[in-house]
């Protein structure tokens, strides 16, 4: 006798129960909610796995810059094993747009290759009355769509006048425009040196402790710590544009920042910051 449906093994009882439609369909769905939930897994081991070599790459770049003094002192070898490790970790942001919204904020500087900063550590370490504290990046962006502002900060100091390493703050301004997917362009605007710190050692010379202070002596004190230098930086010729430059920003998370001075300008590692006010 021909039979409709195939048979299956009743195992409680040992007897051929007949399968029937409704037997059938709910074997499919749980057979695709079982294949859906393998797959949802499957997903989300993936991305525990990516974010977790994600996380190992940027170790490993932080590992590599460690004791270099922020890429003062380095060899052709470790420039080397820096740069492998660098394009190891952009290949996670490649072709991604910026993000602007992750882009501001305060950013350290952890290590360079620029020329034009790595001189001032060069300075530093040659010159005993020079000393380069913190270097930052701060970017104003988050409100906008296609730009923002950004500053070069860096905190420095000439012992025994400044107080260490923070004596003063130079900062480099500039308006900032989204020009490609990863590419920013540069137009430099201001040069400003402010928040001079004079050391304890100056403040006795200019007002001794054991003298009542003049009015004159505590005029000069608080000039000194109101002064503010501001050197324009723009191009007052039609047509033409301010100084700039080209910044590839080749990697950018929360707490990371790659960047890439477009023509030979040296590569940039920074990593997030405490807000920092100007």
């Amino acid at each position: 006798m021909a039979l409709a449906f195939a048979t299956s093994f009743h195992l409680a009882t040992g007897r051929v129960k007949p399968l029937t439609c409704s037997n059938i369909n709910a074997t499919r769905k749980l057979y695709s909610q079982m294949k859906v939930s393998g797959s949802a897994t499957v997903a989300v081991d993936r991305t525990q796995v990516s974010e977790f070599e994600l996380e190992n790459k940027k170790h490993d770049l932080l590992s590599t810059i460690q004791g270099t003094q922020r890429g003062h002192n380095t060899n052709a070898d470790q420039r080397s094993i820096i740069e492998e490790a660098l394009v190891g970790l952009e290949g996670y942001n490649m072709g991604e747009p910026i993000d602007l919204v992750k882009l501001d904020g305060t950013w350290r500087l952890q290590y360079t290759s620029a020329p034009d900063v790595l001189v001032l550590f060069e300075a530093a370490a040659r010159l005993p009355f020079f000393k380069v504290g913190q270097i930052f990046q701060k970017f104003e962006c988050r409100d906008k769509l296609d730009g923002g502002v950004i500053h070069n900060v860096v905190r420095w100091s000439v012992p025994p006048l400044l107080e260490k390493e923070e004596g003063a703050t130079l900062v480099v301004s500039a308006k900032f425009d989204v020009v490609s997917v990863r590419n920013i362009y540069l137009q430099f605007e201001e040069i400003t040196v402010q928040n001079i710190y004079i050391s304890e050692e100056l403040q006795a010379l200019i007002a001794p402790a054991i003298l009542p202070r003049s009015f004159l002596s505590l005029q000069i004190l608080q000039f000194i710590r109101a002064f503010k230098a501001q050197i324009p930086v723009t191009n007052t010729t039609p047509g033409r544009r301010s100084v700039g430059g080209l910044y590839y920003l080749s990697y950018l998370d929360n707490n990371m920042l790659l960047g890439r001075a477009v023509g030979g300008g040296g590569v940039f590692v920074f990593t997030k910051a405490q807000p920092l006010e100007l």
